[in-house]
């Protein structure tokens, strides 16, 4: 009869527990930066402005 391995199965159980722990981790992460964002009037995810048109640039105008 096999010999239980009691090492891997305490190892595979402390790993199950880290990754709930960052799943939770992240979701509180994400719940807060919805707030924040929900707060300011902005939608989420839209934190980047838009890039200048290059028509407008001083550089490219002639001389």
């Amino acid at each position: 009869m096999a010999k239980t391995n009691y090492s891997f199965e305490k190892r595979q159980r402390e790993l199950e527990k880290k990754r709930k722990a960052e799943e939770k981790r992240m979701r509180k992460h994400d719940d807060r930066g919805a707030s924040d964002d929900a707060a300011d009037g902005q939608p989420a995810g839209d934190d980047e402005a838009p890039a200048p048109s290059g028509a407008d640039s001083p550089a490219t105008k002639p001389d």
